[in-house]
């Protein structure tokens, strides 16, 4: 046999129909198995219905998901939940059994400093006037840093209550409203 016939063999055995292994990743589509890899575009598009944010606009992932990942496909629609009350990161589960959880970051809005209350979050509201000082429970409505003014709302039982009121961020989860004569 001669070199020249002994690549023909190969070349005849996929004419004769032989099995074809095909290169992983491949699309599911002319008949070629689909791939075993979860689709990360899909990851990326499902964050950004989720959070109302395209991947990398404020509030959306801060990049898309690595493309070098090899996540297991997922058989049940994905599970996406926000990470912690801050909001900073999307929880994104494969609820099948022994499967995969990823944790995407969230852009967060630029501000003088870094971002001390999360829309959301829930805070303590002081209320300071001459000679007292009060404080509650309540809800930020927006994110700032330290020293900037935000809008917040009181929580009893943990439902909001009231209108919104504007308050200055003193510290991270801490409010002041300040009463003028």
């Amino acid at each position: 046999m001669t070199l020249r016939s002994s690549f023909r063999l190969p070349l005849l055995l996929l004419a004769a129909g032989a099995p074809c292994l095909w290169p992983v990743g491949a699309q599911a589509s002319y008949g070629m198995p689909s791939s075993p890899f979860a689709n990360l575009e899909q990851i990326d598009a499902e964050v950004a219905a989720f959070t109302g944010h395209s991947a990398g606009q404020t509030g959306g992932a801060a990049t898309p998901v690595d493309r070098r990942l090899r996540l297991n496909a997922c058989r049940s629609p994905l599970a996406l939940s926000w990470r912690m009350p801050r909001r900073d990161s999307v929880l994104v589960e494969c609820p099948d059994a022994g499967s995969w959880r990823l944790f995407v970051p969230v852009r967060q809005a630029e501000s003088g400093g870094a971002t001390a209350v999360a829309r959301g979050e829930s805070v303590s509201i002081a209320v300071v006037g001459e000679g007292f000082s009060v404080s509650q429970a309540g809800e930020a409505m927006d994110a700032g840093a330290i020293g900037d003014w935000i809008r917040v709302r009181g929580l009893k039982n943990g439902q909001a209550q009231g209108e919104a009121m504007r308050a200055r961020i003193t510290r991270p989860g801490e409010v002041v409203v300040e009463l003028r004569d």
